[in-house]
């Protein structure tokens, strides 16, 4: 039975006081549309079709080609936005699933729930509908579901048209169908325009059961089908949200010492064995290896940490870690920063487009950005690299086993030898050879009448 997804996508979001659509405000590392779409998608079938209208440009430059897309010219309600779906889908899916951009919470098992409960029934013949309905005290704006004598959902009275006994009912409409496909396109156009100018797609309710065709409920865990219309609701969804990604890690055998502290976007990797501690915010499509430690207090945006790391009360953005690499506390790696494996940097360092080969020890209070630095050199405290020139960015080349004094600051461009060493206080402007000696202001080599005889 072919099934096919449509996404509502079109409304103003008004009160969520934004130049930003609302369905594209993030949402634990995903705009809310693109939860939804991948909602639709879950349930195979065609690619969904998102109806959009206000921001469309922006929708359509974050989903791409994954959708289907129709326009809705004129916000003229619910009703008459599924309408503009009818030409990409009649006759092409026996079921029509119709979704909302703004209920990012839905899980999956419940959504197939529901098209479970349409298929199994179908075969006693004239099913319009299958809809989710929930029981709460808060309506949250949804509307009321009347049922008849027998129990059978007989239509949907919005909560603007209740009266005030039907404002009473606590089984409310969050507004989910799976729809008998030829039966929707065939009595859409029924709708009729309410007072307000819009078509409701609630009526169909109502339009079916006139017509004797059956409409099924399934009553939906209460959360799962929370709407966001401004941004305390955004934010009661994304405690949901969070709470639900660092369950999935904890099961998974990450430890998360407090959940409750802890921030990690849908997006994150973490491999068994890792810590994570209080006050974490993890970011975008960054992976972490396994028996890492993490935080607390740290920021990682975009990065790859690889196994047994460690990051103490830092910032990375953009970066990488190698194997068994650390840094903290108060550190920070901006973007195109390269850690190799077991690389130590200490307090209050930074580092920028670079790379620190392995063993590499950096002191606190540094600075290495545009540079390549090889394996096991030391920078002491207070290590620069002036890479900028007022112009340009200009690269530093340290070798194997350079040895760089407290205070060292490397005029780039300028390269180091293996093994070559500066005094503290140093300010290199000239390249230094292999094994070779340099200090002062400018660095040179020392002259041979400075030079101590140690052989008495």
């Amino acid at each position: 039975m072919t099934t096919a997804t449509v996404i509502l996508a079109a409304g103003y979001g008004t009160r969520m006081k934004s130049t930003l659509p609302k369905v594209l405000h993030p949402l634990a590392g995903r705009p809310l549309v693109e939860w939804v779409v991948r909602m639709g998608e879950s349930i195979g079938g065609r690619r969904p079709v998102v109806v959009v209208g206000h921001g469309k440009e922006a929708v359509q430059r974050l989903l791409g080609e994954r959708v289907e897309y129709a326009e809705q010219r004129e916000l003229l309600g619910t009703g008459h936005a599924v309408m503009q779906a009818k030409s990409h889908l009649r006759g092409q899916a026996e079921l029509v699933v119709v979704l909302y951009a703004d209920m990012p919470l839905l899980r999956e098992a419940t959504l197939q729930k529901l098209l479970d409960l349409y298929r199994q029934n179908q075969s006693q013949g004239r099913l319009a509908a299958a809809m989710l309905t929930i029981a709460r005290d808060d309506p949250q704006g949804f509307g009321r579901v009347i049922r008849n004598g027998s129990g059978q959902i007989e239509k949907i009275v919005e909560e603007v048209d209740c009266t005030p006994e039907q404002k009473h009912i606590r089984e409310l409409n969050p507004g989910i169908y799976c729809f008998n496909g030829d039966w929707l396109w065939e009595n859409l156009p029924k709708l009729q325009k309410r007072p307000k100018g819009e078509y409701y797609l609630t009526d169909m309710v109502e339009i079916a059961t006139s017509q004797n065709w059956r409409v099924l409920g399934m009553q939906a865990p209460p959360a799962e089908v929370y709407g966001i219309n401004d941004r305390t609701h955004l934010a009661v969804a994304a405690n949901v949200l969070r709470q639900r990604i660092n369950e999935q890690h904890m099961r998974a055998g990450v430890t998360i010492v407090d959940p409750a502290a802890t921030y990690i976007e849908a997006t994150v990797q973490i491999g068994q064995d890792t810590t994570i501690h209080p006050g974490c915010h993890l970011q975008g499509n960054t992976v972490i290896g396994s028996g890492c430690e993490i935080g607390p207090n740290s920021q990682i945006i975009e990065c790859q940490i690889g196994d047994g790391c460690r990051i103490l009360y830092s910032v990375l953005e953009y970066a990488r870690m190698d194997r068994a690499s650390e840094i903290g506390p108060f550190g920070h790696l901006r973007k195109g920063a390269h850690l190799g494996e077991e690389v130590h940097m200490g307090n209050f360092g930074e580092v920028k487009n670079s790379y620190l080969g392995p063993g590499t020890k950096m002191g606190h209070f540094s600075y290495v950005g545009d540079a390549t630095v090889g394996k096991n050199v030391n920078l002491s405290a207070g290590v620069i690299t002036c890479n900028y020139d007022g112009k340009n960015k200009n690269h530093t080349e340290l070798a194997d086993d350079v040895f760089l004094g407290s205070d060292t600051l490397l005029v780039a461009p300028v390269n180091l030898g293996v093994g070559a060493r500066t005094g503290a206080g140093s300010v290199v402007t000239q390249d230094v050879p292999p094994g070779a000696l340099v200090y002062g202001v400018p660095a040179r080599a020392p002259s041979r009448k400075n030079e101590v005889d140690h052989s008495a």
